[in-house]
């Protein structure tokens, strides 16, 4: 049985959900940087690589999904890999009879979330987007890079171009 570590990073982990993982006996640790969101790659690539008998641990149920159904759905995909999951606080696991306790929770649990994930939207401040304005890049560009509309870039400009100080 191969243990497969999966922590995802934030700010304030500095290394210490991966120790925990190698203290578990986990013989692969694989760290992402917080904010994949449900698109995780590494997730993603352990999903497809693990196999018959193999367990994934996680710190919690935290690390794995921004959603329940997301956490849902991973256990489903685990399961019909012939993988188990298990997390290190609380320790759980999705083998056995806690497995199916486990599931039954996550279920109730999903029942009362939207339906649709509350999608928020990035907020790029007037300065960053002067800045790019001053360093040449036209708004379409603006918007790609700041990952918003090129509404948002239009409005942004012309406020900050209704304002006395703007030319300065």
């Amino acid at each position: 049985m191969l243990r497969i570590g999966y922590v995802r990073l934030d700010e304030t982990d500095h290394g210490d959900a991966a120790a925990t993982l190698r203290s578990l006996g986990c013989h692969v640790v694989r760290a992402e940087e917080d904010g994949a969101g449900e698109s995780a790659t590494v997730l993603a690539s352990i999903l497809d690589f693990i196999g018959e008998g193999d367990q994934l641990v996680a710190p919690n149920l935290r690390h794995l999904g921004l959603s329940t159904r997301g956490i849902l759905e991973l256990i489903e995909r685990l399961e019909q890999r012939g993988a188990t999951l298990m997390t290190a606080e609380p320790p759980v696991s999705s083998a056995g009879s806690e497995g199916r306790t486990l599931r039954a929770v996550l279920q109730a649990v999903a029942a009362l979330e939207p339906a649709e994930p509350i999608r928020r939207r990035s907020r790029a401040a007037a300065h960053e987007i002067r800045a790019l304005q001053r360093a040449g890049v036209g708004p379409v560009e603006i918007a790609r890079r700041l990952g918003i509309s090129r509404m948002t870039v239009w409005r942004k400009l012309k406020a900050l171009q209704a304002q006395p100080c703007a030319a300065a």
